[in-house]
């Protein structure tokens, strides 16, 4: 039995909105997934003057950066500096989830290069509503929009692309959606393979394999 990647398999939950979706990733601090996702930047505002951190503003020629000052940073230092506890710095959205690119992605998602506006653009986005920015419940709802209208060509694209060759077809995908093609198409060579009589024997799965081994090292200590 296979594990599903765990910072790609993503649970939508309901909250504020019936639209409006928050991650829910099985995903743990060294999963390098979301570290990579959460290193994306996002452009804020400084509320308050940052001594002594004029590096993080290439700009910046002393060694503060006053207030007002407009700069991009790692969404996971932007989680730090922009919170209920403290507001060090204002968060806007990136330009990928503005209205302009929302409106695209309704139009008609399916033709929308989605790895073009961000590898990671699911999990990206769906940390950003974390922030509650006055646009957070239109990204939700077109983020679950566009997973699911892109998500019905994927399982299309997979049951019929079995022997071509995908890589013109998954380089428009973020990863979330390349994951799901992969399993997918995995999955359909499998079924393929045990209808025509050509899969192996079947074998015991990796988990219950694991288990009876662990119940083994039990009995004998």
């Amino acid at each position: 039995v296979n594990r599903p990647g765990p910072s790609r398999v993503m649970s939508f939950t309901a909250s504020n909105s019936n639209s409006s979706i928050l991650p829910k990733n099985a995903s743990g601090y060294f999963d390098i997934d979301d570290i990579i996702a959460t290193h994306e930047k996002v452009p804020c505002t400084v509320e308050q003057p940052l001594f002594r951190l004029g590096f993080l503003d290439q700009s910046n020629e002393g060694g503060d950066i006053a207030t007002g000052t407009k700069l991009e940073i790692p969404f996971w230092l932007a989680k730090g500096l922009c919170s209920k506890k403290r507001q060090i710095v204002s968060v806007d959205m990136p330009k990928q989830y503005k209205e302009t690119y929302r409106e695209i992605l309704q139009a008609d998602a399916t033709v929308v290069d989605l790895h073009k506006l961000g590898p990671y653009y699911y999990s990206f986005g769906i940390h950003l509503l974390g922030f509650g920015h006055g646009e957070c419940d239109d990204i939700g709802h077109v983020l679950l929009l566009a997973f699911i209208t892109r998500f019905r060509k994927i399982m299309d694209s997979y049951q019929n692309t079995l022997n071509t060759d995908t890589a013109t077809l998954m380089s428009k995908m973020d990863e979330t959606e390349k994951y799901l093609f992969k399993s997918g198409q995995k999955s359909m060579m499998d079924f393929v393979n045990w209808e025509w009589g050509l899969s192996s024997k079947l074998t015991v799965s990796e988990t219950v394999a694991k288990q009876r081994k662990r119940k083994r090292d039990t009995l004998e200590t």
